[in-house]
Order: C-alpha cells, then structure tokens, then sequence
C-alpha cells in the first residue's frame, strides 16, 4: 500500500470517527438520549418522524461515503468497492424499516433488539465484516 492510500484511509477512519463524536450536535435523534438512560426508568421520547428519517439517512450516507473511501484505499478494486456499497446498501434496506417499526410501536418488541437493529442504522458495523471478507478474498486470489 501506498503511503497516500494509507492517508486515505486514515481520512475515512477519522472521518467515521468524527460523525460519531458529533453526533449529538449535527443529527436529530432524540433516541440518543433514551438508550442513554435506559434501564433508568427513561421516558420514550416525543419525535418528528420527518427529521428522524431524515436524519438517520443523512447519517447512512455519511457514514457509507466514508466506508467506502476505506475499502476502495485499501483494496484499490472500484468493483470490490461497488460490492461494499451494495452490501451496506442492503443491510440499511432491512435494518430501518425494522428500526421504524421497533419505534412506531415503542419497542414494544424488546430494548434489545430495538438497542441493536439503531446500531446497524447508525453505526458503520457492516464495513468491519466487509474488510476480512474482502481481505480473504484478496489472499484467496493469491493463490
């Protein structure tokens, strides 16, 4: 690798980083709080369904845009690179309507499953599976 694709990934790790340091500050998620303070007798929160969706794909395209700065540096395949975006695409596709059903019926569900379908929502998890596969496959290869 590179030392300016090394950089590269570097920025897109900072850059997954950063969303999460002001997530607070930049995203509308009154739910934040709640998961907080769960288990401590928290309130479910009064929200705006608009700004809540929103929201949460404003944070998807962020966090997909610095995936994929990851995975395209430290593979340099555009078509590897195609293959994480759809994946993540369709991890997202499942994981919020799931999400908005957990929330539309005040998870009702169970706290946990609510608690883990927001992570996959708003945390770049899949990108973690995504770059061992990937890198398995590029030693697969060598072979």
């Amino acid at each position: 690798m590179r030392i300016a694709d090394g950089l590269m990934v570097v920025v897109g790790i900072a850059g997954l980083i950063g969303v999460r340091v002001v997530e607070d500050r930049i995203f509308y998620d009154p739910f934040l709080e709640y998961f907080h303070e769960a288990g401590t007798h928290a309130v479910f929160p009064d929200f705006d369904w608009w700004k809540l969706i929103s929201g949460c794909f404003f944070r998807f395209g962020l966090n997909l845009l610095f995936s994929l700065v990851i995975v395209f540096f430290l593979f340099k395949r555009k078509d590897w690179t195609v293959q994480a975006a759809v994946l993540i695409c369709m991890v997202f596709a499942i994981t919020f309507p799931l999400y908005l059903y957990c929330i539309s019926t005040k998870f009702e569900v169970g706290y946990l499953i609510s608690f883990y379908l927001r992570r996959f929502v708003i945390q770049p998890l899949v990108v973690l599976l995504i770059i061992p596969m990937f890198y398995y496959r590029k030693q697969l290869q060598k072979s």
